[in-house]
């Protein structure tokens, strides 16, 4: 069977880029992804973090665009 992006998303994240960025994977959910949009809500004190915001949707939407290139760009959700 083969893993939905969503799947993939969520496997890739917690796999290799919260560790990296050591962050705990409860602080990073894939809301949704559709239409080429990856839609992340943060947590904890990553959700209150203007920086932080700035570099998921930099940060992370480079790595995510090399790594599945199905997703366009990054968008942070509530």
């Amino acid at each position: 069977m083969t893993a939905t992006l969503k799947e993939r998303l969520e496997r890739l994240i917690a796999e290799e880029i919260a560790p990296a960025l050591q962050l705990d994977v409860s602080q990073i959910e894939v809301v949704d992804v559709a239409d080429g949009v990856a839609r992340l809500r943060l947590g904890a004190v990553c959700a209150s973090c203007p920086s932080t915001v700035m570099f998921v949707i930099n940060g992370i939407e480079q790595e995510l665009r090399k790594r599945l290139p199905e997703i366009d760009y990054v968008e942070v959700v509530p």
